[in-house]
This record gives C-alpha cells, structure tokens and sequence, in this order.
C-alpha cells in the first residue's frame, strides 16, 4: 500500500477537526503558532529522519513512496508532523473550557 493513502486519513482527520475548531476564539493565533510549531517539526524530522535512513536504520521501499524527497526522507514522512502541529491544539481548543484550564 502507498505510504500516501496511509497519510490521507491522518490528513483528513486534522483538516476536519482544525476547521471544526475554526469557531473557538483564537483561531488565527493558533494557527500561526501551529505553523511555526510544524516549521520546527518538519526542521527536526528532516534531520532525524535523514541521519537514520542514512544510518540503515530503515528504508522506504521506492514503490510505495511518491519519489519526492527532503534528502533520504520522503516527503510523505513530513506528513505526521505538521499533522500532529496542527491537531493537537484544534482538539485542545475543542475541550471544554473547564477541561482546559485544568490541564494547562
């Protein structure tokens, strides 16, 4: 199976739960913050990834992967990363406001 329609639901989970929380105050805050979050991730997966694909730690097979590559990493590899920046503080910003304040 393509390493690309693994990340599909992954992407399409984070597009519908960012767009639901669209409506909680500090939307455009969040989203900055969130790209500069995924900037950092994707900085740091660049690296990490390259460092143990060039390691032989592991391998991506070239007929599941689009061809397209930071380095040794393929870009579908980015993928978790900016999801994970962008859904951890929709879902956040979706519990309520009690919730919230007592985690943070």
């Amino acid at each position: 199976m393509p390493y690309l329609l693994i990340v599909l639901p992954f992407v399409a989970v984070t597009l519908v739960v960012v767009l639901w929380s669209s409506r909680r105050p500090r939307f455009g805050r969040r989203m900055a913050a969130s790209g500069i979050a995924a900037g950092a991730l994707i900085a740091l997966t660049a690296i990490f990834d390259n460092l143990m694909i060039a390691a032989g730690l592991f391998s991506y097979p070239a007929g599941h992967v689009s061809g397209a590559r930071i380095g040794l990493a393929p870009i579908e590899d980015f993928s978790y990363a900016v999801c994970a920046a962008f859904l951890v503080p929709a879902v956040f910003a979706l519990l309520p406001a009690e919730r919230a304040r007592r985690r943070a």
